[in-house]
């Protein structure tokens, strides 16, 4: 399946932060929205970076309290794994594993179009698994 497709589902709508925001904004967006991470754009067009919940948990230990009136650009991560609508989810699915990440802004023609979740991921698997599933138990009745 190709990212288009899983996007065409889930939607392109993408959460973005500023990077001069605290990151206490940030902590508070991701609570309210119930998300894991927040792309980050001045203008919800170009990324600059993308603070994750993982981030912010790291920081903590270094910055203690002092982290949540730090500057988002100040801990985010700068180098960010992109994909492409065209881009197999399978691809995906081995960029995020190999890298670690479970989070991947979608870009097309250098502007941000979406963001995929592994959890995105792993739940177009789970319905590809059920279709070849469905189809090879109508296969053998079907005999």
């Amino acid at each position: 399946m190709q990212i288009s497709t899983l996007l065409a589902v889930k939607g392109t709508a993408v959460d973005t932060i500023r990077g001069d925001a605290t990151v206490d904004l940030a902590v508070a967006e991701l609570s309210r929205l119930g998300i894991g991470a927040l792309v980050v754009s001045s203008d919800a067009q170009r990324i600059e970076g993308i603070i994750s919940e993982r981030d912010v948990v790291r920081k903590l230990h270094e910055f203690g309290d002092e982290l949540l009136r730090r500057s988002v650009a100040s801990i985010m991560s700068s180098k960010v794994y992109t994909c492409s609508p065209d881009d197999s989810t399978d691809l995906l699915m081995s960029i995020m594993t190999d890298r670690r990440i479970r989070h991947v802004p979608v870009v097309k023609d250098g502007i941000l179009a979406g963001i995929v979740s592994i959890g995105d991921v792993v739940k177009s698997r789970i319905g590809d698994l059920e279709k070849d599933r469905a189809e090879l138990f109508d296969y053998i009745n079907a005999r």
